[in-house]
């Protein structure tokens, strides 16, 4: 399988702040991987670097190119849609599509056409006249035309509400996911991306804290639902996090036995939300 974005020992210092902490981690094709941490983790510098909007110290390499001195080249495969991006107001649909076509070589203007013409946006309507999912909509349609190998997502789906937000993830299943091709995606909403991610990053001070595929989630972690009764026994077992819900306690391990642990309660597979919660109590590993 092709990696698309090869980092080691990544490392971002902006004054006496160490954004990026010797970051190390791989992309490969065909994946649709969660950048997860929280404000101020390094995740915005991370995808800079990956643009190539910023230079780093360590070794940075996507679709083969060095992202900071190869920019020119890595903006035609890579598309990027980021929770600040902005249309001028007064700019019509079809003026947009124009302009995009006249300066992007791999912009298919036709595969555009079409996925808006299952929304609700008119070719002649202004930016000011569409809603916020509707801007998201156009934002999405232009990117997805642009024959692109890596798309890159930073709170995509900021602001909107639900369903807004549901059919942009369906859309970019059906419409840009394909064995070459690769999202990488930040977003705080995690329950919502879940059940679509391949492989799961989080990352804290800079430093790179997990990296597993999603499938491998529950061969290192579990969490376990034990009755009071069992509660010093499972604490003995050094869980990462321990909380207490509807009289029952909730720990979440690493590593653990889980066949000791069923002894104790019910063992489930713990969500992306729980995990992300205990791995950043207990720090990077």
């Amino acid at each position: 399988m092709a990696t698309l974005i090869e980092a080691q020992g990544l490392t971002k210092q902006y004054g006496t702040t160490r954004a990026l902490d010797g970051a190390t981690f791989k992309v490969e094709a065909g994946r649709i991987v969660g950048l997860i941490g929280p404000n101020g983790a390094g995740k915005t510098t991370a995808i800079k670097a990956i643009l190539g909007l910023t230079p780093c110290e360590g070794s940075l390499k996507v679709l083969g190119l060095d992202p900071y001195r190869e920019r020119d080249r890595l903006a035609e495969r890579v598309s990027f849609i980021a929770d600040v991006a902005v249309l001028p107001r007064w700019l019509r649909v079809r003026n947009a599509i124009a302009f995009v076509e006249g300066v992007h070589p791999h912009f298919r203007p036709e595969k555009c056409r079409e996925f808006l013409a299952r929304t609700n946006i008119k070719m002649d309507s202004r930016v000011r006249e569409l809603s916020k999912g509707m801007i998201t909509q156009l934002h999405l349609a232009l990117t997805m035309a642009i024959d692109a190998q890596l798309l890159v997502l930073d709170e995509p789906t900021l602001g909107l509400d639900i369903l807004s937000r549901k059919q942009f993830y369906d859309s970019l299943l059906s419409e840009f996911m394909d064995e070459q091709r690769t999202i990488l995606v930040t977003t705080h909403q995690v329950e919502e991306i879940e059940n679509i991610l391949t492989d799961l990053i989080f990352v804290d001070k800079g430093r790179i804290a997990l990296d597993l595929p999603m499938d491998e989630i529950p061969v290192h972690y579990a969490q376990l639902i034990a009755a009071p009764a069992h509660a010093e026994a499972a604490r003995a077992l050094k869980p990462l996090s321990e909380r207490q819900l509807l009289g029952r306690h909730v720990f979440l391990y690493e590593g653990a036995d889980q066949g000791v642990l069923a002894g104790l309660g019910e063992v489930r597979q713990p969500s992306i939300a729980d995990l992300f919660v205990a791995k950043m109590a207990g720090g990077v590993a």
